[in-house]
């Protein structure tokens, strides 16, 4: 068998694949080199996920990559036309980010529920001011994504007596299809975007649909910023019409300096790391190459993303 070639888009870090020594080539590439090794690669490593080379690189008619594997889970930025409709197979992290995006998002609702950010303003301004908080026992939330990262969203809120409803893109046992959505919004006290970003979820929150959500709500995204129509959220949040939001991810990273978002009262601005945990990078490192082993063998792939779709189903 031939020397199985491995390029791998971006190295910061450096990623480890220490279990691949002596059984591929391993090459590492950024956007001005990655068109010249793409046709010779078997296998493609996007590790700079929030990079758009490999489009802008992707060979016509050409040899191609017979496997990517793009370490994030959303795979937005690779469903262009070219390797949507080609044969190549594409996978994701899936399973890595789950349950530290639902952590970080169970300590975004208590934080709001419990206005730490009011006591952390009043200590600095070396202030005692008694006040009442939201009790979250009870409480309502609509977590509109429900794969994986939605599920560990839901259940962690759980833990927290908060009763949840999961949107997806059709209606099964235990989720609501996304048709309902507008009837779920006005008795939400959160909603938690985690869908992926499709042609049919870009612009899913957007004027009408903070319009219909209750003062007393708030909304985050940690899902993927086209998803939001900022503006729209902006003017909720300016004109009060929901009582604030918390945004992980943009439709431009990092955010420029001079955003209104910064400064837009009740939000709360976090720089995609949701699910950024100490180790995560091992971890995403650790499933590629456990991956590579079932493909090196001939064995069916974890993480197929149906391109058409533009997620992992199931």
């Amino acid at each position: 068998m031939s020397e199985i070639n491995v390029v791998v888009l971006g190295d910061t870090p450096p990623v480890r694949l220490d279990r691949l020594a002596g059984r591929a080539r391993v090459q590492v590439s950024d956007a001005a080199t990655l068109p010249a090794l793409l046709p010779h690669a078997d296998v493609l490593l996007v590790w700079d996920f929030l990079s758009d080379a490999v489009r802008d690189a992707w060979p016509g008619a050409g040899p191609r990559p017979t496997w990517v594997h793009t370490a994030s889970a959303g795979v937005d930025r690779l469903l262009f036309p070219a390797l949507v409709d080609s044969d190549t197979v594409l996978t994701n992290a899936r399973g890595v980010f789950d349950q530290p995006i639902a952590e970080y998002v169970g300590a975004l609702v208590l934080a709001f529920a419990k206005d730490l950010a009011g006591t952390w303003e009043l200590h600095r301004q070396r202030r005692w001011q008694h006040r009442e908080t939201r009790r979250l026992a009870g409480t309502r939330a609509v977590v509109v994504g429900a794969g994986p990262i939605g599920r560990a969203i839901g259940q962690t809120l759980r833990g927290l007596d908060v009763e949840v409803e999961w949107v997806g893109r059709t209606a099964r046992a235990g989720v609501r299809g996304v048709a309902e959505l507008d009837d779920l919004l006005p008795a939400a006290d959160w909603v938690v975007c985690a869908a992926p970003l499709t042609p049919a979820t870009r612009g899913l929150f957007d004027r009408a649909a903070f319009a219909r959500m209750a003062r007393s709500a708030y909304f985050v995204n940690v899902g993927r910023g086209p998803l939001v129509v900022t503006d729209a959220l902006r003017s909720a949040l300016l004109e009060r019409r929901i009582a604030g939001a918390a945004l992980d991810v943009f439709e431009q990273e990092p955010l420029p300096g001079d955003s209104p978002l910064w400064d837009t009262p009740g939000l709360l601005v976090s720089p995609h790391m949701s699910g950024d945990t100490v180790g995560w990078r091992d971890d995403l490192a650790r499933q590629f190459q456990d991956n590579f082993d079932r493909w090196a063998a001939g064995e069916p792939l974890f993480n197929v993303v149906d391109k058409r779709l533009g997620y992992v189903p199931g």
